[in-house]
């Protein structure tokens, strides 16, 4: 059977960015795509943020937190329920203004009495008006005019406080950025990942499960890749395979990124293996070439590419962890194709501005056309990197034309002209 009978989906988990996507899914999307096979992509960090932060999403949070003691409420908690109508109606339209649907909104919530206001609002207060240009505390940072600056920043605060919330009263690992990275960061043994997925879903992981579940039905792939750039994804990561392997078990699952690069080269964890079938390490084009070549039975395990699996538990040998990697050469730089957005809803990201610093502001503000120059680095000599992974230590550039050629095939994609230039 052909590679391109395969259908791949590859998948965000939360949380990453509210403004942009990750670039990972559309680099392997529009690798797999140049090779003829069916891929599709998803961004459920997205998707679960909008179905929380959405009027349905807020109606469902208050009905959680009525089942909480009221002696164990926290002040944020009890603001929310006292202030639920004005949070309730101002939402969806919020969240609108910020995917730059509703600009003229900028007037009302610049005003500050559009939007409740919880302890984040706090943060304005130091800062104190210079008499002697306006009476405005806030001049400083958006002048006279900056109005629909100002506005995004009140907004962010708004989801700002909203998150608090969540955090306080659902799910005490949420965060916009960092969501349970505790359980994944620098942690001695699997333990504290595998009991928090033990645990009783909340509210946060029914709704990515319900996610995953319309995202699988809606595509119907046979292999699903799922990246975890950083340890505040892996938690989430888990709970989309776990999800996938009750419900779809004929599915096949990865896991990849740049938390398995660093994290996870020495894996010996089998109970990883409970959610995930094979993890692959650093760049994922030949590895993935490689994988799919075996799910179609064109290449015997023995021939993966630098892929971890767990091998089958009987009478003589219980189950362990296997790492297989058959030296072949990676992909050239100048072969992995374009990566495209397609599937991504990219009129739906969320230009937030919690950093008032212009430099800082730009993690943030607006979308941005991620946009790989270069792989690896040409110094290597930095003491604080690790240059003995690959991704760093394989330099391989392109032609100048071949970039210029990405880069407008992208714009004509995207309409978006603002790249965000990595190696």
């Amino acid at each position: 059977m052909a590679l391109s009978s395969v259908r791949v989906l590859s998948v965000i988990p939360p949380m990453t960015q509210l403004n942009t996507p990750y670039p990972s899914t559309a680099y392997l999307t529009g690798f797999l795509r140049s090779q003829g096979i069916n891929a599709t992509q998803e961004d459920l960090a997205l998707a679960l943020v909008l179905r929380l932060l959405s009027s349905d999403g807020l109606t469902s949070v208050h009905e959680r937190i009525l089942l909480i003691d009221e002696q164990e409420r926290t002040t944020g908690v009890k603001r929310f329920l006292q202030q639920f109508d004005l949070y309730h109606s101002t939402i969806d339209r919020t969240i609108a203004f910020l995917q730059g649907k509703d600009a003229t909104l900028a007037h009302r919530i610049a005003g500050r009495r559009f939007l409740p206001e919880g302890s984040r609002f706090d943060s304005l207060d130091v800062y104190v008006a210079d008499e002697e240009f306006s009476d405005d505390p806030m001049a400083w940072a958006f002048g006279m005019l900056g109005v629909q600056d100002r506005a995004r920043h009140f907004a962010t605060l708004y989801l700002s406080d909203l998150a608090d919330v969540l955090r306080e009263a659902i799910d005490p690992r949420f965060e916009f950025v960092r969501y349970a990275e505790s359980l994944a960061q620098s942690q001695p043994t699997f333990d504290p990942l595998a009991e928090a997925l033990a645990a009783p879903l909340n509210l946060v992981d029914e709704l990515l499960q319900d996610l995953t579940r319309q995202a699988i039905d809606r595509h119907r792939p046979d292999l699903v890749l799922i990246t975890v750039p950083f340890p505040g994804t892996v938690y989430a990561a888990f709970r989309i395979a776990q999800a996938i392997r009750s419900q779809y078990p004929a599915i096949k699952t990865a896991l990849g990124g740049g938390f398995a690069n660093t994290e996870l080269r020495e894996l010996s964890e089998p109970r990883v293996f409970d959610y995930f079938d094979f993890v692959t390490l650093d760049d994922g084009e030949r590895p993935l070439l490689a994988l799919l070549a075996f799910l179609q039975g064109q290449r015997p395990a023995s021939q993966l590419v630098r892929t971890y699996m767990r091998s089958a538990d009987n009478d003589d040998e219980p189950a362990k962890v296997r790492y297989i990697n058959c030296a072949e050469p990676d992909v050239p730089f100048a072969e992995i194709g374009t990566p495209t957005w397609d599937g991504l809803p990219i009129d739906r990201y969320l230009s937030t501005l919690d950093m008032l610093n212009p430099m800082h502001r730009l993690w943030s503000d607006g979308r941005w056309n991620k946009l790989t120059i270069a792989h690896g680095c040409y110094w290597k000599k930095c003491s604080f990197c690790d240059v003995t992974l690959d991704y760093i230590s394989r330099y391989d550039t392109v032609a100048a034309e071949t970039l210029v050629d990405r880069i407008e095939t992208i714009i004509a994609e995207t309409g978006q002209t603002g790249f965000h230039f990595v190696d």
